[in-house]
């Protein structure tokens, strides 16, 4: 089942069970997947829609740490819950001992010595973790696994 197919199908589930806040996200992710793909032109394939997917979950996340850090948990609360449902679509995110094996196994492929290589390492890494892991924690474990 194509991620289009699930959120139409969620969609439906979330009218009949009168979830507004589950809803509200499913059309926004529907909208945004149907945005992009006017954009490009074509059907997305599989990556393309977690490149969707993962920009909503980063935008949410950093939207609910500036609420937090200004002292707004109200708002914050309303995220978590937006949070919640689109880690629905996105796949199982791998711990940081995984994130880091596949670090250093990157590093040892491109034959990385120094932080100056950060960007060759990031270009090889990236691909393989897309969706999987988060940029920030990535980031900092290439660069303590470099120093």
């Amino acid at each position: 089942m194509t991620l289009s197919e699930q959120l139409s199908t969620d969609m439906k589930t979330a009218m009949k069970a009168k979830d507004k806040e589950a809803l509200s996200v499913i059309r926004m992710l529907k909208s945004d997947l149907s945005n992009e793909q006017i954009k490009l032109g074509h059907d997305l394939t599989p990556d393309e829609e977690l490149s969707v997917v993962s920009r909503e979950m980063k935008q949410h996340v950093e939207e609910r740490d500036a609420y937090v850090d200004a002292g707004r948990d109200d708002l914050a609360e309303d995220l978590n819950a937006q949070i919640a449902v689109l880690a629905k679509y996105m796949p199982e995110q791998l711990s940081e001992d995984e994130v880091r094996a596949i670090v250093q196994e990157t590093i040892a492929a491109v034959g990385a010595s120094s932080k100056a290589d950060l960007g060759k390492v990031m270009g090889a890494l990236m691909p393989k973790v897309k969706g999987k892991a988060d940029g920030k924690l990535i980031n900092q474990l290439v660069q303590s696994e470099l120093a």
